[in-house]
């Protein structure tokens, strides 16, 4: 469970919360729990290899309304320890036209993710030695080489070449040939015809064979294009990393990493638990329970880099659970996940520290957009704390949207100033408490308005 620290050190859980702290306000139990789960990952790997794999996951439920931090702790979590990260809705699953067979896309698209996420690292190891190659190549096509029959000259010759491509070299990196246009050969993607088999479950991997037989039958076709300079070496940069890369090692540590180190968020849980109420054409949500079950427990699944297996990753489930309850879902899902949290309601506090403590705080958001027109917004204290009371106030007389509050009323209380940005001849905005009261008062006056607007 390697980190994505530049000192590949594997964090304690304090330091899992410490780091989660930085862009999640409160919510220390949730954060507590995901952080004992990832170390236990850990741990896993340092024990004997006999009794590693009969060690499962402690997958989680985070229980709480939505806004309130449950997506972001889990895709800050897959961020901190380098994983693949996948979110996808349960309600998904029960829409018309869907399969048993469709549960397993979210372990396919897993593997995708990961497959991307180790061909980048890989392409980032080899980048100096693919752009050097890839410089190589263009300084032939910028400079080539001169054919003499004149063997007494030949030697003349290649001293002024060598000379001549020393300076365009130069030149390359200095940046004087960027207007310059060349002449590329370019993959052009051979048009594949589009197939796609209704089958039952297990039927995958016919698709992906009769896929790669017509991507062999329609080999790859090259095409000249004509590009400027940087955009030539950006391309030669690209194709000459894909040359340096061992794709069947891509491939092996993608899935490993899948299977290992995979986090899967599987949002709105508590809109497929209890019993199914009304009547139509949708798939029952029992049903979907059902399908889920066996990915949860640990299946191999097919993907078309082979068989990937779910016993490890770590299934983090979320939902408002006002309606239904955790109880309500299938006793063998409710064993697979043992860990339960619930996630509080926001406070005027809350929202005062959501605006000004995370890294990615919204108002250091709204000073950087603006920033980049030459406006320099200020918030006075006393306006953000005005700002955090409506945004209280809203969610406590409409739908507690949590956090998501604050990014209509930022919307609406910027609106003038974002219009009006580039053409603004005073370019230090003070936005002080009553202009925050002028601009949101009447709306959060008039409720049915407020419901429309904010």
């Amino acid at each position: 469970m390697k980190k994505s620290n530049s000192n590949n050190k594997v964090l304690t859980p304090k330091e899992i919360v410490r780091e989660l702290d930085k862009y999640i306000i409160g919510q220390d139990s949730a954060k507590r729990s995901v952080a004992i789960a990832l170390r236990n990952r850990w741990r896993r790997q340092q024990v004997p290899p006999e009794l590693r794999d009969e060690i499962a996951p402690k997958n989680i439920i985070m229980i709480g309304p939505t806004g309130v931090g449950k997506t972001e702790i889990a895709r800050r979590l897959a961020k901190l320890a380098n994983s693949p990260f996948l979110k996808v809705e349960a309600t998904k699953f029960t829409e018309v036209g869907y399969v048993g067979r469709d549960v397993e896309s979210m372990v396919r698209e897993l593997t995708e993710l990961a497959v991307n996420m180790v061909k980048k690292e890989e392409q980032d190891k080899v980048q100096q030695k693919a752009r050097d190659l890839a410089e190589e190549r263009l300084l032939d096509l910028l400079l080539p080489k001169a054919e003499s029959k004149a063997k007494d000259k030949e030697e003349n010759q290649v001293q002024d070449q060598t000379s001549t491509r020393e300076k365009l070299r130069q030149m390359l990196r200095e940046g004087k040939l960027d207007k310059r246009l060349v002449e590329i050969e370019v993959t052009a993607q051979a048009q594949v015809p589009m197939i796609e088999i209704f089958s039952a479950t297990g039927m995958e991997e016919v698709e992906y064979s009769i896929r790669e037989i017509f991507g062999n039958i329609f080999p790859q076709k090259k095409k000249k294009r004509k590009v400027k300079v940087p955009e030539a070496l950006e391309i030669l940069t690209q194709e000459e990393a894909q040359k340096l890369i061992d794709l069947d090692k891509v491939v092996q540590n993608a899935v490993r990493l899948t299977e290992q180190n995979g986090i899967i968020f599987l949002d709105e849980l508590d809109k497929i638990a209890g019993s199914d109420g009304g009547y139509g054409p949708d798939v029952s949500r029992e049903g979907v329970q059902r399908d889920l079950l066996p990915i949860v427990e640990g299946t191999t699944v097919m993907t078309k880099y082979g068989m990937v297996k779910t016993d490890h990753i770590l299934f983090i489930a979320a939902g408002a659970f006002n309606v239904s309850k955790p109880s309500d879902l299938l006793p063998e899902l409710q064993g697979r996940f043992p860990i339960r949290v619930e996630l509080d309601s926001l406070s005027k506090e809350d929202f005062y520290r959501i605006l000004t403590e995370p890294e990615n705080a919204l108002i250091k958001q709204y000073k950087a957009l603006l920033a980049t027109e030459g406006v320099e917004l200020h918030f006075e204290d006393e306006a953000i704390w005005e700002i955090a009371e409506i945004a209280y106030r809203v969610n406590e007389q409409t739908e507690d949207i949590g956090a998501r509050r604050l990014h209509t009323i930022m919307e609406k209380l910027l609106d003038d100033i974002s219009f009006e940005a580039p053409d603004l001849g005073e370019k230090h905005i003070r936005i002080t408490k009553e202009y925050v009261k002028e601009k949101l008062s009447d709306i959060l006056e008039d409720e049915n308005l407020s419901r429309y607007i904010l």
